[in-house]
């Protein structure tokens, strides 16, 4: 069995777990075959980022001419499969609301990746996200392409979900998955009914090995370290103002905001008002292995954040054995409880400060045991083995029930019934 996996910017500093995702499952013994719509414009900072990017096939970047020729190619050899896309795809521009020119893209996108699956012998393709790629994978399948599968993460996702046809994806899709239960619970509540049994929880997973070798250590410091792109969702800018409000009882605190984005000028103006432009440090983007570094190396993790799915960065540091400060939002108390940090309410300063202190406050001994915690619960719900072994089992048990229609042929639909697999947790 022959599967792709289909993002729309990859990779990019935020996708590593879908990078240790596809690296685990090629571990069972399957290759996996990476499509992207475009790459990311920055440079990269992570070697295996780099060398991903390499292996990765784009429908949109530098493809224009592709795109164009796929286009007249599947008016030509395959009008009926082209025919039974238009109407859903007209559906779903209808509910993005984003203009004529991205749903014509899509169109083009999904007619390339349904050639390109079939030169390769693609028998399944899984995205990432719910947004445009699963719009062309759901298209491409139309069209007479292979099956598809989804993973939904939030919070983006969800904002908006009457203009990703939730509905629709769900429906024509072999399965879904969610990666926590609140996430689960807004797919059941989006899908038709006797979609539910096709949504399935299966949690992102962390290369556990990578962390084996990073003993937890306890130094004397007063360093707090948050890993995220920064932007208003991730909360960073209310980092300043508890720091200022810190300051006078620890005199060696320091934030490190590892990470960059649109929200850096605004958060550079708040160090500035409140005086701490030498406390909160604004690191950029890091190499894994740095992340790493500065992680263990710190107190504990700290995000504020007020929309999140499951971060990866809470999963890493629990993995390093440090405890985390973090926000009662979507899937975090799934993961995150006091018995391993310190879960706040979102957009609440006082207790961003209070949880502060408290770290800062805590004996290394109280520290060490808030770690040992996360540490544990970390290997247990988020080892990417597990989630390989779990998604593999997925792609073979529903291939059977949807086989890609052939080229021209009018695809009958069939029901995709509960795999019956056990939650990996």
């Amino acid at each position: 069995m022959r599967i792709a996996y289909l993002m729309n910017t990859y990779p990019l500093p935020s996708t590593t777990f879908i990078r240790r995702e596809i690296e685990a499952i090629e571990a069972l013994g399957h290759r996996i075959r990476r499509y992207a719509v475009r790459a990311w414009p920055e440079a990269l900072v992570d070697p295996r980022d780099r060398a991903e990017r390499a292996a990765t096939h784009y429908l949109l970047t530098g493809n224009l001419r592709g795109l164009l020729g796929a286009g007249v190619r599947e008016v030509l050899v395959n009008p009926r499969g082209l025919a039974r896309s238009l109407g859903p795809w007209l559906t779903l521009a209808r509910a993005a609301r984003n203009g004529p020119v991205r749903p014509a893209a899509y169109l083009l996108q999904a007619a390339y990746l349904r050639q390109r699956a079939a030169a390769e012998g693609i028998d399944h393709i899984h995205v990432h996200f719910a947004t445009n790629a699963a719009t062309v994978a759901m298209l491409a399948r139309l069209m007479g392409g292979p099956g598809y599968s989804f993973t939904a993460h939030g919070p983006d996702e969800f904002s908006q979900p009457e203009r990703l046809g939730f509905s629709e994806k769900i429906a024509g899709a072999r399965f879904a998955v969610a990666i926590s239960r609140y996430c689960q619970d807004r797919l059941v509540g989006l899908a038709r009914p006797q979609d539910g049994p096709k949504i399935r929880v299966a949690r992102c997973g962390l290369a556990l090995e990578e962390f084996a070798a990073v003993r937890p250590r306890w130094v004397d410091t007063q360093t707090l370290v948050c890993v995220g792109r920064l932007c208003a969702a991730k909360g960073q800018v209310m980092i300043p103002a508890a720091v200022a409000a810190l300051a006078g009882r620890f005199p060696d605190l320091k934030v490190v905001l590892v990470g960059d984005g649109e929200c850096r000028a605004e958060i550079e103006a708040a160090c500035r008002r409140h005086g701490v432009a030498d406390r909160v440090i604004l690191h950029g983007w890091a190499s894994n292995a740095e992340v790493r570094s500065l992680v263990a190396a710190s107190r504990a993790l700290l995000l504020p954040s007020y929309a999140e799915g499951l971060p990866v960065a809470i999963m890493e540091a629990f993995a390093l054995g440090r405890p985390v400060i973090s926000t009662r939002v979507a899937g975090i108390p799934e993961l995150l409880d006091d018995s391993c940090g310190w879960l706040i309410p979102p957009g609440d300063p006082r207790a961003l400060m209070e949880a502060m202190e408290a770290a800062l406050g805590a004996t290394p001994e109280a520290l060490a045991a808030k770690g040992a915690v996360g540490r544990e619960r970390v290997a247990r719900l988020h080892d990417r083995r597990a989630l390989a072994r779990t998604l593999w089992r997925l792609f073979e048990e529903t291939a059977s029930a949807s086989r890609p229609a052939p080229t021209g042929e009018r695809a009958v639909p069939r029901a995709v019934p509960s795999t019956g697999l056990p939650d990996p947790l």
